[in-house]
This record gives structure tokens, sequence and C-alpha cells, in this order.
């Protein structure tokens, strides 16, 4: 069945007690056992809940993949996959990555003896050096990467860890299995920040995670009943109901950011504009290659910090906040919002400056959205 189909009767059709055709919420922490030694399937929310079950599965069915599990927020979808990990692994990162994932990374992992090699992995020379390095056993990237919007060759990165026993994570909340799926790429496991793309409202935290192989799928459902950073009934309902608008959503997502874009590529006060759905983009190629779409997500550097701070104090359209992935357009200061815990040192080298803004593109009329960057850029 099309993913669209899916998408378009999440939820429907899994209450056949009553035929409900949206998925019931059930708020029971707790479920009767029929007598001694039986199970209707649900015993404790944390384990199974219902309604949450339910979205599991149709991101399962959604990526192609063999299980799914939904967790409080995204950094707890992740914190979940690197528990798979050991002292004494490695993994090859994003370098250009979420300042929350870099936070978790060297706050917490590093201290438990794993340690992150931060590699450029919209290039596969240099990931291929990295991999290399001794005691790999992941490789971790962000398709596109936040907040450079860099684009990684899923397929080449695939053909290089290739039965080297090193599983491929891939953050694809900025394109969502809408846009791309990278399973279909070789790809071990899916992570998302559901609070995005996902939900889309700007309403709901929560995160997904997405294993493409059933074993691995019961490892991680192991941990994540665990450690209990579940997702609430009430927010897996949310994310059913927002799943159903989502290739629609994600259609004007893009075609508003291109127009956004290319406004914005031929206005002199911006420089180092990136966006992959642009043809002068470096990732537009490859990004073209496995997504049908490029997503919603601009960033773009200008003059300098004044001039940053007088564009935040002045836009009417557009509102200065962290998030990303809702209906109305945002706009983000990554060096003191996102990725304030990164070192000022490296975010210079990345290319994270002090003049860099994040352009989140919603669903208003685009010719409101540029006649307000038009009037803050003069």
């Amino acid at each position: 069945m099309h993913p669209h189909t899916l998408m378009a009767q999440a939820g429907a059709r899994r209450d056949p007690g009553t035929g409900a055709i949206s998925m019931p919420l059930y708020f029971s922490a707790a479920f009767q056992h029929p007598a001694l030694g039986q199970s209707t399937g649900f015993d404790y929310s944390r384990t199974a809940n219902p309604t949450r079950q339910v979205l599991e599965q149709t991101m399962a069915a959604l990526e192609g993949g063999a299980r799914g599990l939904a967790f409080s927020s995204g950094l707890a979808a992740l914190d979940a996959v690197l528990r798979l990990f050991a002292p004494g692994d490695a993994l090859v990162v994003t370098e250009d990555l979420y300042g929350g994932s870099f936070r978790l990374f060297e706050n917490f992992y590093r201290e438990q003896g794993i340690s992150f090699l931060y590699t450029d992995t919209s290039d596969s020379a240099a990931v291929a050096r990295a991999l290399d390095s001794p005691g790999v056993k992941g490789l971790f990237l962000e398709l596109p990467t936040n907040p450079l919007l860099k684009v990684a060759d899923l397929s080449a990165l695939a053909d290089l860890i290739r039965n080297r026993n090193i599983l491929f994570l891939v953050d694809n909340t900025f394109l969502t299995p809408a846009l791309c799926r990278p399973f279909d790429y070789g790809a071990d496991v899916t992570l998302y920040s559901a609070t995005k793309y996902l939900s889309g409202h700007h309403d709901c935290l929560a995160g997904l995670a997405v294993t493409r192989d059933a074993g691995l799928g019961e490892r991680l459902a192991f941990i994540q009943n665990a450690t209990g950073a579940v997702l609430g009934p009430f927010e897996s309902w949310l994310l059913l109901r927002s799943l159903k608008t989502l290739p629609l959503r994600l259609a004007r997502h893009g075609e508003n950011a291109l127009r956004v874009a290319s406004f914005l590529e031929k206005h002199p006060k911006i420089r180092n504009l990136r966006y992959p759905g642009l043809p002068s983009d470096p990732g537009y190629r490859t990004l073209a290659r496995q997504a049908s779409g490029f997503g919603g997500m601009i960033s773009c550097e200008v003059a300098s910090p004044a001039e940053v701070q007088r564009i935040l104090a002045s836009l009417g359209v557009f509102l200065f906040a962290e998030s990303l992935g809702g209906a109305e357009s945002l706009i983000t200061y990554p060096l003191v919002q996102t990725h304030a815990d990164i070192a000022p040192e490296t975010l210079e080298r990345l290319g994270v400056t002090d003049c860099l803004l994040r352009l989140s593109i919603g669903l208003e009329d685009p010719e409101d959205l540029i006649a307000d960057l038009r009037a803050v850029l003069g």
C-alpha cells in the first residue's frame, strides 16, 4: 500500500469493537487480566498502550521497517538508541548537528566511554576515513544537517559500512517518511523529533525510532520499557491525527520554501544561503536522488550580529522561536538557541556563525513571508 494511503488512514480499522475511524485514546495506566496467566496483550502502559502501539505500528509500516517505538521526545529516542552501544565503542557522527544531540553525546555518553568522531557526512570520502578509526560501531547522520542543511549520500555511506558490523542511524526529522525512507538506502534505524514535521502543529512533544530489523527492534523495545521514557496516549493520538495530512503539509512547506529561498538567493544582503531544493545548492542532486521533496528548512547569513538583532526585532509574520516544522513560519538564531552548547571555535569552524539564521518555512501565503523578509532586510 502506498505510504500516502497509510498516512491518510492512520489509526483507522484499529477499533473493531466500535468501528471508530479515529483510533480511540486509551488513558488507562493498567489493564485487567482475564485470568491468572492470561493477558489481553496490554498489562501496563509503560510497556504497551493501545493508542501508542497503533502509532508505532503505523510508523514501522510507513518506513518499511520492522518495529516502531514512540518516546517522550526526540532526545529520549536518541538516548535509547545510544544505549545499544558499549564503553569502548565509537560513532562517526554529523559534525554540524543539532546542539541537543551534541550535548547528549558529550555530557553523558562520552563520560561512559563512548567516543564520537565528528565528520562532514556530506563528504563520503571523509566518512570513509573516519570509519577506519578504531572501535567504530555506529554511523549517525542528520538528513539534511541542522542547521547548515548539508546532504549525505545514503547509498554511498551504506556501501562503506556493508559487512562491517556498524549500525547506520539516520535522523530523518527534516524530511520524514513522506519525502524519504532511509531504509530504502541502507539505514538500520531512523530517528525523529516527532515534535517537528510529524506533529506539524507546535503542540506536541514526541520522539520516534524505527528499526529495519526485528531483532534490533526487540532490543530497543526492552530499553524503552526499562528506562520508561515512553510517549503518552494523548500525544500518540495527536501524531496519528497529524500523519493524515503530512504529505499535503510537506508539499506546501516545500513549495513555500522554494519561493522564499529563490527570493533570498537574489537578495544582495544574503550570503551563504543553503536550501537543498535550489539547483545551485551543493546537496541538490544528491537529495533529488533519494527524496521526493526538499523540505521546508532554509539557512542563510546576514551582514552582522547587529543586523540579526534588528531583523529578529522587526519581523511581522515570522515568529522568533526555536522549534520548526509547524504551520507557522519560525526563525531561529542557532548560535544562542539550538547550538549554544557547542564550543564557539567549533561553531565558527563549521560555519555556524554569529550572522547565521535558520528559517522554518510554514504554510502561510508565500507572498506574505517574502514581504516580511523584504521589509526587514531592506
